[in-house]
């Protein structure tokens, strides 16, 4: 299990918290976390780069000079790539770089990030932000507090803020995303992660209604199975019983005899 450091509101350092096993289970997979963050470079790109080849080149229709006995090369067009003014061999052509993955390989990854920051411990807890009106001397100042200072750092808030997404904007070395809305890219850009306290304890109160509902599904498997297992012994049972009374019958019409 995984601890970070706890500071309250006012910049005061408190008891070590420990984080869910939920998410901070000590999986670290590299490859994926390698293929993810490829995955998200490329969907960064707009894919619009474009250049006209020599036939998307207007004029160059006619041959600028016979082939043989110019003592020049031979020449076709004057619009080809090797000509001043002539298209561009192999241009670049718009399409998408788009790549898709699928979502437990996301899920996989997202955690992996965040392991990778608790094991070198640069996962820190805080008390929730309550600024009302946006000041970004108030994100700089408490960060300086809790040691963070020039620091790059991903700050995960309990839900959209935009005030304190406000006062963050001119800190270049600050990024605030609501806790899940976050990227692979943007847990492994930052030095450290600071994320509020209430987003961990909702967290917590998610994972106990699963572990609940995965529970309820397995206790009802055997008794499915026993259902469906008291028809067949049922039969088996009647059977039984018929076979004793084929025998008697047997047994009586001997006797007679």
């Amino acid at each position: 299990m995984f601890k970070a450091r706890y500071y309250k509101t006012d910049g005061k350092k408190g008891r070590a918290r420990a984080l869910p096993d939920s998410l901070f289970d000590g999986v670290v997979n590299e490859p994926v976390l390698h293929q993810v963050v490829k995955a998200y470079l490329a969907n960064q790109r707009q894919g619009t780069a474009a250049a006209k080849n020599r036939a998307a080149v207007r004029g160059g229709s006619r041959k600028p000079w016979r082939q043989k006995g110019t003592g020049r090369a031979r020449q076709g067009t004057i619009r080809a790539a090797q000509w001043t003014g002539g298209g561009r061999a192999f241009p670049p052509i718009p399409h998408s770089w788009r790549q898709k993955l699928p979502r437990k390989v996301k899920a996989l990854a997202r955690r992996s990030a965040f392991n990778a920051r608790a094991e070198d411990e640069r996962v820190v807890l805080i008390d929730g932000f309550s600024i009302e009106t946006p000041r970004t001397a108030v994100i700089r100042d408490y960060l300086a507090s809790i040691e963070l200072g020039g620091r790059k750092v991903l700050v995960l808030t309990h839900g959209l803020k935009d005030s304190v997404y406000l006062s963050a904007r001119n800190l270049p070395e600050v990024e605030v995303r609501a806790f899940g809305t976050e990227s692979v890219y943007d847990i492994l850009w930052a030095d450290t992660v600071v994320i509020e306290r209430e987003a961990m304890d909702a967290l917590e109160a998610e994972a106990p209604a699963e572990a609940v509902a995965e529970t309820e599904v397995v206790d009802a498997e055997p008794e499915a199975v026993e259902a469906e297992a008291a028809p067949e012994e049922a039969e088996s049972e009647s059977e039984a019983a018929a076979h004793e009374a084929e025998s008697a019958e047997a047994t009586e019409e001997e006797d007679d005899a």
